[in-house]
């Protein structure tokens, strides 16, 4: 029985079917999209990297994050067959937290150990929320965190094929995470 699965992985990896002649179907994620949008999605990501890798409890909450005069995004492009960002926005406050429970130390203005900090909890929430759909984990690649401090900016996507936006908050503190998705295949 193993030696069929491992026949069928290789076939499949040489682009030929279970069968040999069976020809692979390509993958998509058009027929999915209610999956790969599906909001419990990013809820559940964000309890996944808050709560496992932090120790943080948090909630998603009705109201918008609340606006500090300086502030610290993250953002982490999607490429493959979805094609868009995770934007992860907070105040430098919330961003300072965070970064002191990632690393045990505290910090008293947004230096580069908070901005590593934030764009690596960027690419925890990218990765978490890709991995809950397979043909997106497995076709979708994730770029390097870029990381932007200070105030009065936003950040503009051009006609999204769909976009996530949820505030949390933790303590006192909140944040929000947006999925953009400008592209599927």
């Amino acid at each position: 029985m193993l030696n069929g699965v491992r026949n069928a992985a290789i076939a499949r990896l040489s682009g030929r079917g279970i069968n040999e002649m069976e020809p692979t179907m390509a993958v998509s994620l058009r027929e999915s999209v209610q999956l790969v949008s599906d909001p419990r999605n990013l809820d559940a990501s964000v309890e996944e990297v808050f709560h496992l890798m932090l120790g943080i409890n948090c909630r998603r909450d009705a109201s918008p994050a609340v606006q500090e005069p300086e502030s610290v995004t993250a953002v982490v492009g999607f490429g493959g067959l979805l094609s868009g960002a995770c934007v992860f926005k907070s105040g430098s406050s919330g961003a300072m937290k965070i970064a002191a429970y990632m690393t045990g130390m505290e910090f008293t203005e947004v230096d580069d150990t908070v901005k590593d900090g934030i764009g690596e909890i960027c690419n925890m929430l990218a990765g978490a929320w890709k991995g809950k759909v397979p043909n997106l984990a497995a076709n979708c690649g994730l770029s390097v965190p870029a990381v932007i401090t200070g105030r009065d900016y936003n950040l503009h996507v051009q006609a999204p094929e769909f976009q996530l936006h949820h505030a949390y908050r933790f303590e006192d503190l909140s944040f929000a995470v947006t999925i953009v998705c400008d592209g599927l295949q």
